[in-house]
Formats: C-alpha cells, sequence, structure tokens
C-alpha cells in the first residue's frame, strides 16, 4: 500500500488488487497495478506531494476511463482480406499497395 493514504485508498487498492488477480494477473502485477491506480487517483485529489502532469491533467481517471488507452483495438480488416477485395474489384497496383492504401482503394 502506497505510504500516507487513508483507510479508503487502502480499501481502493485491495480492491484494484484483488479486481486484478482475479483477471488472472500475478501478485507481483496486481500490486504494481492497484498501487499506480491508487497513487493516480491520490494526486488528482491532491493528496500526495507529487504528481506528473497526466495524474493531475488527465480528462478521465483511471476508474472512468476504463482502460479506454490501454491498447488500441480492433484495426479492421487484415492486409490479406483487403487485398482479396481488392482482387476481385480488380484494383490495379494492388500488389505494391500497404494496408491504409488497400482500405482507402476498396473504399473502407
Amino acid at each position: 500500500m502506497p505510504a500516507g493514504s487513508n483507510r479508503k485508498r487502502e480499501r481502493q487498492y485491495e480492491h484494484v488488487k484483488e479486481s486484478a488477480k482475479s483477471r488472472g494477473e500475478s501478485e507481483k502485477r496486481a500490486k504494481e497495478i492497484a498501487a499506480r491506480t491508487v497513487n493516480k487517483e491520490r494526486a488528482r485529489a491532491g493528496e500526495s506531494k507529487t504528481a506528473s502532469r497526466t495524474s493531475t491533467h488527465d480528462p478521465k481517471s483511471a476508474s472512468q476511463r476504463g482502460g479506454e488507452r490501454s491498447h488500441k483495438g480492433a484495426q479492421g480488416r487484415t492486409k490479406d482480406q483487403l487485398y482479396e477485395e481488392a482482387k476481385k474489384k480488380n484494383i490495379e497496383g494492388r500488389s505494391t499497395m500497404n494496408k491504409e492504401q488497400l482500405r482507402k482503394a476498396v473504399g473502407g
């Protein structure tokens, strides 16, 4: 548990840690996730002596964001799928196109 925290933050830490463990994270990783989450919430609430700019100026807290930036998510069709669609549409130059060019050529 991060130093200088109150009961609320201790409960939050335990909750986040248990949640991470239930998702299959190791004990060490669960503790790290919980500590980072609690420290960021403490910084946003003005409960810590130091805080990063992203901790204090982020438009959403970690709990509100819900992993929004944890990955980019689905990237749509694969390059091979786009290529096959371009082939069906008989688009010239498809063999030298990259994924983005194929996406534009097939209209996606």
